[in-house]
């Protein structure tokens, strides 16, 4: 088969339709792109995604913080940490040399009063929330490119918690759980209008990207069942305004999920993605259950590029991408994201040798079952 281009590719993938090769794709540290600099292989200015050919580009240019005129306050600084109180009126510390994930210390909302009060009143569709031109520039950059390009935004449970924390939100789902829905239908609408100004001022994109992080070690957040009464119908809004456009959707979850699929494929996801490994996700199962009918992107202990080992990620490799290239819906993406210990010419291998162990040759391009 003639070499596609990327959108071609992804959008193929993405329904499951023949395509040259499996996609590629992937996240990083930012302390990763520094380090590789540093050491000569990427120019300081250069993309990841220019450097390694990836197929998809996203730009995520909606800001959904309860008070956009607030001024961070900080609290306390040290040399190594910040501790902040920002727009929701969550109080974070944040690392000042490494990219780490904000620890959640206070909040100013603890129930619905709270959040009555002193969040929703600022929840509207302005258009200050939306960066229309870090979206215009990227949606001409990876036109150019002939990349896929997607919007990308997080969707309700992500909004939720920073307001409350997951602690407070989690058993506000037992005991007022009309707080919850209220929240999921203030956001998802938010999200739905602010998409409504966004695509009819500066065009579509090739597709969507939500990121939702639903799961934890060994076992989701919230029970299928919770899932269908209270999330769910954000998702459903929020995608089918993606569907209405004609954009196959993608939802990034970390941890367990996989109780949740059902559910997810319901409200209408073409894609999930990231597939942790090490919180006991697995992409060959899910794969054999529902690859007919969804995609995949990750999947890849990225515990395995950790080795710097290229026979530790030869192996990790044959074993899956022979596998969930079939059917035609599969993207190369590690678990998670690449740290700094990953060394470069070990993620250069990675991609090269998956692109080698994905590609289709004549004999694959007639479409099949599983």
């Amino acid at each position: 088969m003639q070499a596609m281009t990327s959108i071609e590719r992804i959008g193929n993938i993405l329904r499951r339709k023949p395509v040259d090769r499996i996609g590629v794709f992937e996240h990083f540290w930012g302390d990763t792109h520094k380090k590789w600099s540093s050491e000569g292989h990427i120019r300081p200015d250069e993309s990841l995604e220019d450097h390694f050919g990836f197929d998809l580009q996203l730009c995520w240019p909606f800001n959904l913080v309860g008070r956009l005129d607030y001024q961070p306050e900080t609290i306390e600084e040290t040399e190594e940490t910040i501790l902040q109180r920002d727009g929701n009126g969550a109080v974070l510390r944040r690392h000042k040399l490494h990219d780490t994930t904000p620890e959640h210390v206070d909040f100013l909302v603890t129930d619905r009063r709270g959040w009555e009060e002193h969040i929703k009143p600022h929840l509207t569709a302005d258009r200050a929330r939306i960066n229309f031109e870090a979206y215009r520039n990227a949606r001409k950059d990876a036109a150019e490119k002939q990349r896929f390009f997607c919007w990308s935004g997080v969707n309700v449970f992500e909004c939720m918690h920073p307001v409350c924390g997951h602690q407070q939100m989690l058993m506000s789902m037992l005991t007022d759980p009309d707080w919850i829905k209220d929240m999921v239908r203030t956001y998802a609408q938010l999200t739905v209008d602010l998409l409504e100004i966004l695509f009819a001022e500066e065009g579509v994109p090739d597709g969507a990207w939500f990121y939702e992080d639903l799961g934890l070690k060994a076992r989701p957040f919230i029970s299928l069942d919770m899932y269908r009464e209270m999330i769910q119908p954000g998702h459903r809004l929020t995608m089918q305004a993606c569907k209405d456009r004609g954009l196959p959707v993608i939802m990034h979850s970390c941890g367990f999920v996989e109780p949740l699929v059902p559910g997810m494929m319901e409200a209408g996801i073409d894609c999930l993605q990231v597939i942790e490994v090490k919180a006991g996700m697995d992409l060959l199962r899910l794969h054999r259950n529902y690859g007919d009918r969804l995609s995949f992107m990750g999947g890849i202990d990225v515990r395995k590029l950790y080795t710097n080992d290229k026979r530790v990620v030869e192996q990790e490799l044959t074993a899956k991408i022979p596998v969930v290239m079939k059917n035609f819906g599969y993207v190369l993406h590690s678990d998670h994201s690449i740290p700094d210990q990953v060394e470069y010419e070990t993620y250069r291998y990675f991609v090269n040798r998956a692109l080698e162990l994905g590609k289709y040759n004549g004999a694959d391009m007639k479409e099949r079952p599983l």
